[in-house]
């Protein structure tokens, strides 16, 4: 919206061309998506805690959490609200990328609020029903991945990227391409949801790994430095960058409220569609593997459950103490503050592995 603006004063006042860098409107998103949640969330906040909208605790999960009983959840609204909002007034609303993922994030956003709202509206612990809840997911992966599919304009569009190796991808083709990108979408989305456990642990991660998105979206969609970087040049990619901005901003803004001791929890609402945001993207700019490496705490959190799972259903045990991972470092002892910043530690070490990648070709 701006930048039509912008590009209509640009006729008469040159000064206004400044907008059609992609890099300062993207700084500009993270800076009016920080100032919405700054002005929205106190306001969301109370309104919550008024309706009484308190998140349950789980009576055998570690016995700290038992205080965390009633505090406002559904927080990720806020973080919906900040991000939708800013890329309509900072991005290229031509741009079909852009749409792409908004509707992809409001759409698993949607499921979330609705598992959210039975769960403590309606006090129905189960809230939405897994199948329903993995049959709607699937739903709007499937869309999203034949769209991509169909549209693709160039091989690179649809290849599997190898990091670390210059020119090393691997042909999906159509159906490869589509089942990829289903998995990587509704998988991200439930790892971040099941990341989502104590105080800003799950928002951090998705901030940095956002942002690193961010870069791995500009460079992308700029001829000049996906070829000198020897990565797939995605045209309109750029754009993203954007967005990355938005989720930036909103998901810093966030965790002022979400940090120790959280103010709201994010929800449902937020884990899924924020997680799904991250899948989407890095389908795009063709980044699955690295999103592997840089989201690995969201990686071990969900192979923990779907170990524990396994473990107990063939033989009867568990390997873990209790999970997700971090429940399991709770009760060896680590104070929730330990388990936290030390995943942020890990997640800031494996997204500088990732950005790596640009250049170690």
């Amino acid at each position: 919206m701006l930048l039509e603006i912008s590009q209509w004063l640009a006729e008469d006042i040159r000064a206004f061309n400044v907008f059609s860098y992609i890099t300062l409107r993207a700084m500009l998103a993270a800076l009016t998506a920080l100032a919405i949640s700054f002005l929205v969330g106190p306001i969301m906040i109370r309104k919550l805690t008024d309706y009484k909208i308190g998140q349950s605790v789980r009576d055998d999960g570690p016995q700290t959490h038992l205080i965390k009983a009633g505090t406002p959840t559904m927080g990720g609204a806020l973080i919906l609200v900040s991000i939708v909002l800013t890329t309509l007034l900072w991005a290229d609303l031509s741009n079909r990328y852009v749409w792409v993922v908004l509707l992809t994030t409001l759409g698993f956003g949607i499921i979330g609020w609705i598992d959210d709202y039975r769960k403590v509206v309606h006090r129905n612990p189960k809230g939405l029903s897994a199948g329903n809840k993995f049959f709607w997911q699937s739903v709007i992966a499937f869309v999203v991945a034949v769209y991509l599919a169909i549209t693709a304009e160039l091989p690179a569009q649809t290849d599997m990227i190898v990091p670390f190796f210059k020119e090393v991808a691997i042909p999906l083709g159509v159906t490869g391409f589509i089942i990829l990108t289903y998995l990587v979408i509704v998988g991200t989305s439930n790892a971040v949801n099941l990341t989502d456990g104590l105080d800003g642990l799950a928002i951090m991660p998705t901030v940095m790994v956002g942002g690193a998105l961010a870069i791995f979206s500009y460079v992308a969609g700029h001829v000049v430095f996906a070829n000198y970087l020897g990565i797939p040049y995605i045209p309109n990619a750029g754009e993203l960058s954007v967005f990355c901005g938005a989720l930036a901003g909103a998901g810093l803004a966030f965790l002022w409220f979400n940090t120790y001791p959280a103010e709201v929890f994010m929800g449902d609402v937020g884990a899924l569609s924020l997680g799904a945001a991250l899948g989407v993207i890095t389908v795009i700019v063709r980044q699955e593997i690295v999103l592997v490496i840089m989201g690995g705490v969201f990686v071990m959190e969900a192979l923990s459950v779907m170990l524990q799972v396994t473990s107990y259903k063939l033989t009867g045990r568990r390997i873990f103490r209790m999970a997700p991972l971090h429940h399991h470092f709770e009760l060896k002892g680590w104070q929730e503050n330990q388990v936290v910043v030390r995943f942020w530690i890990i997640t800031i070490i494996l997204v500088l592995v990732g950005l790596s990648t640009l250049k170690l070709r």
